[in-house]
């Protein structure tokens, strides 16, 4: 068993933004010649906690209490996994069903006229039974990545093309204007032709994703995350890691695709991963477009890991202290609302009601009772920041809000450059952590934790500490220009180790040791249950766990037990799928869950594994 990471528990902080890579020189220049609203049926009373949906909710913050009463959430913005090959040793099927010749059969223009012919058959695809019809939406996908590929090496060999005859006429024009081509002959914009160049370009040196494209054993999707992801590292990292990812890459959404990548990368080559950053800041940029409702989207691009998040956590902590005091919304809505009038150099307590706002009640307020408002001290209320009344600008603090980050012990220490994760986001560079974990650590809020790991990064030990480890005697950055830890900083490191009183996690037989005799579990279980699965247990759901309802596997009222071989987080979307009729939820072993679906297939999800 590992020790890994250091972790500061608190709610999930938003997305930071993702970088971009790109270059001057076209790729191809140096290549040779060759609708709803739907009706949601109420909780099973069979599956519900005593008391109602209030008992159920009182363990969640006020805020996602609300945002789930008001508005459930649906997996909007998830990819779901394809599924592009459901069989397994043992299974028979015939046709499309699962385990079927239909159900494993690569595509191509076989598969394409099976598709056909099932559609034109009399009886249409309403005449196809449940796994059959799943089977024959996961060929669907097949055939669509089969044709993504086709069309990618299209343009390759356009480009190949285009770069022998610009060598041989010595006009640069037919290489630059390429992606001028490609639009007109696909009805795109210029800006659409040239994504789909530089894909292609990205791509032409992965030729496994490609051929993993072409088997459709990934989708478009998938193979543009690989190209993203992979810019920035040489054509031997790349494979490396390909083969790496690759095998497993089909079972991952595009989201967990992408931190498995980023994370490779950056223990690869830190410093590559590093200047792509760089690179990237020298496109920063505020973008605004139009909805398609007719209201507009803003957007800062190429912001630094450390202030996106920051800045994240601040919105919702300046939300939160309107909503504390009257103003009415969704989170997600005062966020916005507080996005826009501090833009606009409004104050934020215009939002409020008249009659709730702190400066204009009968009661005299302190300067610090408005985020925004007063002096920002070391123990100040989120949001805080330094401002006179005349308006003038805002000085942030180093850090507002909540942010629930996991690094490595050895990166804090300035050992190693592994990266960590914040709740969000998701990987991140050792800098960044580091960055954050220094802000936290001077913050007496701040909670710390160690999670022990084995070799695979799952959990299987937990301890919570009064405070973190002692800040080490260095400057931030990458260890290579800090040199290694002093004697000091090792042995605070292990004095505080060594104070630490693990519990472990169940695996596999549970011993029931911790369970609960009633419906509620304690705050004790609650907390490893989260630690051992940090996201929902819904096939393509990435919500974090804190944000998620605690569920009885087998219902509590049907005689389910209150304990960690029965418990898991699960979104709320997820939580009333499971009582929808067809769906059915097993929990063989603690934290592995196996979803059986209308259509009769299986999906099993398990823990994701902590950084290590």
């Amino acid at each position: 068993m590992k020790p890994a990471p250091s972790r500061e528990h608190d709610r999930a902080a938003g997305p930071a933004s993702a970088a971009r890579s790109g270059g001057e020189v076209p790729w191809w220049a140096d290549l040779g010649p060759d609708d709803g609203p739907w009706e949601v049926d109420p909780f099973d009373p069979d599956n519900a906690p005593p008391g109602g949906d209030e008992a159920f909710l009182a363990d969640l913050p006020a805020d996602l209490a609300e945002e789930f009463l008001r508005s459930p959430w649906n997996g909007e913005d998830e990819v779901i996994g394809a599924g592009f090959l459901h069989h397994g040793a043992g299974r028979k099927g015939t046709g499309f069903a699962a385990g079927g010749v239909l159900d494993q059969l690569e595509p191509g223009p076989a598969l394409t006229g099976f598709l056909r012919d099932a559609a034109a058959d009399h009886a249409g695809l309403a005449g196809l039974g449940e796994s059959e019809l799943i089977g024959f939406l996961c060929a669907a996908r097949r055939v669509a990545s089969w044709a993504a590929a086709q069309e990618v090496e299209a343009v390759i060999t356009l480009c190949r093309r285009r770069a022998a005859q610009a060598r041989e006429h010595q006009n640069k024009y037919l290489i630059e204007h390429v992606s001028g081509e490609v639009a007109a002959a696909l009805t795109l914009t210029q800006r659409a032709g040239s994504r789909l160049v530089e894909i292609a370009g990205l791509l032409e040196r992965l030729p496994a994703v490609r051929g993993a494209l072409a088997a459709g054993m990934i989708d478009w999707a998938r193979a543009v995350v690989f190209a993203e992801e992979l810019a920035a590292c040489d054509d031997e990292t790349s494979r490396k890691i390909v083969e790496r990812i690759l095998p497993q890459a089909g079972g991952m959404t595009t989201g967990q695709l992408r931190r498995a990548l980023r994370r490779q990368v950056q223990l690869a080559d830190p410093d590559a991963a590093r200047r792509r950053r760089e690179q990237g800041r020298k496109s920063a940029a505020v973008h605004r477009w139009d909805e398609p409702s007719g209201n507009c989207a803003l957007a800062g691009r190429e912001m630094t890991p450390a202030d996106a998040i920051a800045a994240d956590a601040r919105l919702t902590a300046q939300a939160t202290w309107l909503r504390e005091h009257g103003a009415t919304g969704t989170l997600d809505q005062l966020r916005c609302a507080v996005f826009s009038a501090v833009l606009n150099g409004r104050d934020i307590s215009g939002l409020l009601p008249a009659s709730s706002d702190p400066l204009t009640s009968e009661s005299p307020a302190t300067d610090d009772s408005v985020p925004g408002r007063g002096e920002q001290t070391s123990d100040a209320r989120p949001g805080q920041a330094d401002r006179e009344d005349s308006g003038a600008a805002f000085t942030w603090p180093k850090l507002s809000g909540t942010v629930n980050l996991t690094m490595p012990l050895s990166a804090w220490l300035g050992v190693t450059d592994r990266p960590g994760e914040v709740a969000g986001p998701g990987t991140t560079d050792a800098d960044t952590c580091r960055d954050l974990a220094t802000w936290l650590a001077a913050h007496p809020g701040t909670r710390w934790c160690l999670t022990l790991t084995d070799r695979d990064g799952r959990a299987v030990g937990h301890a919570c500490a009064r405070h973190g480890p002692p800040v080490p005697a260095r400057a931030t950055g990458p260890p290579s220009s800090n040199g290694p830890p002093g004697p000091a900083d090792l042995d605070a490191a292990t004095r505080w180790l060594a104070g630490l009183r693990p519990a472990w996690l169940e695996s596999e037989t549970c011993s029931h040791q911790r369970e609960s005799p009633g419906y509620r579990p304690p705050p004790s279980l609650r907390h490893l249950i989260r630690i051992r699965q940090r996201t929902c247990g819904e096939p393509g759901c990435l919500r974090p766990a804190e944000r998620a309802d605690l569920d009885h596997t087998i219902a509590y009222e049907g005689g389910g037990r209150t304990c960690e071989c029965n418990l898991a987080p699960v979104c709320r979307h997820g939580h009333r799928a499971k009582q929808a009729p067809g769906w059915h939820l097993e929990q063989p072993e603690p934290g592995v869950l196996v979803w059986t679906m209308p259509s009769g297939r299986t999906y099993t999800t398990r823990p994701d594994p902590y950084p290590v």
